[in-house]
């Protein structure tokens, strides 16, 4: 018992990161926790581009009619003409989808009563409930989508979590894919001008 007490306190710091190590493989919510310290940094985010830029050339546009979403009423939402639109894709099981949700919910109640902007958080849960229940376990108040059909390849491709934001022309503004927050005055900036 000796010894034990010996081994452990020489290699105190060692055990308690390896506990810290064994706690973040396996829980998700640390996981999180975690990849949103780094997001809240801003080293993660990506610049949107504006308006006008001479390199619209690249940029794609979005057509509304390949890109069906039902709502938690099972209503198809495609009326998104002429508007900002925010697009998040997640998962509930996805540890950065769950970083960066909490500043997504802070994006969403600055602007959700905004006129001209549109977040369709869409949901890619194999089964819809475990989503469903993610959100309000979190108490999180963004509307709930899932796919109606498949998504255009040009806006996701298979990786969560993928952000979208499409101008009120339909075209892609900005396309992230991974952790990312979106409670910075600098994304504010880039959506305000956006909305203008």
């Amino acid at each position: 018992m000796g010894q034990l007490k010996k081994w452990l306190v020489s290699n105190g710091s060692t055990v308690v990161l390896a506990i810290l190590l064994i706690v973040l493989l396996v829980n998700p919510d640390a996981k999180a926790w975690l990849m949103r310290q780094v997001a809240s940094t801003g080293l993660l985010n990506s610049s949107m581009s504006g308006p006008g830029n001479k390199d619209d050339k690249g940029v794609s546009e979005i057509s509304y009619a390949d890109f069906p979403l039902i709502n938690e009423q099972g209503k198809n939402i495609s009326d998104c003409k002429g508007k900002v639109v925010f697009i998040n894709f997640w998962a509930s099981w996805c540890p950065p989808c769950r970083a960066e949700f909490p500043s997504i919910q802070k994006f969403y109640e600055k602007y959700r009563s905004h006129p001209d902007l549109i977040f369709l958080t869409v949901n890619l849960d194999d089964n819809p409930a475990a989503g469903k229940a993610y959100l309000k376990e979190k108490g999180f108040t963004v509307p709930f989508l899932t796919p109606a059909g498949s998504v255009p390849k040009e806006i996701y491709d298979g990786s969560l979590p993928t952000t979208v934001v499409l101008d009120k022309q339909g075209k892609i503004r900005l396309r992230h894919t991974g952790v990312a927050d979106y409670s910075k005055d600098s994304f504010y900036n880039g959506i305000d001008t956006l909305l203008k």
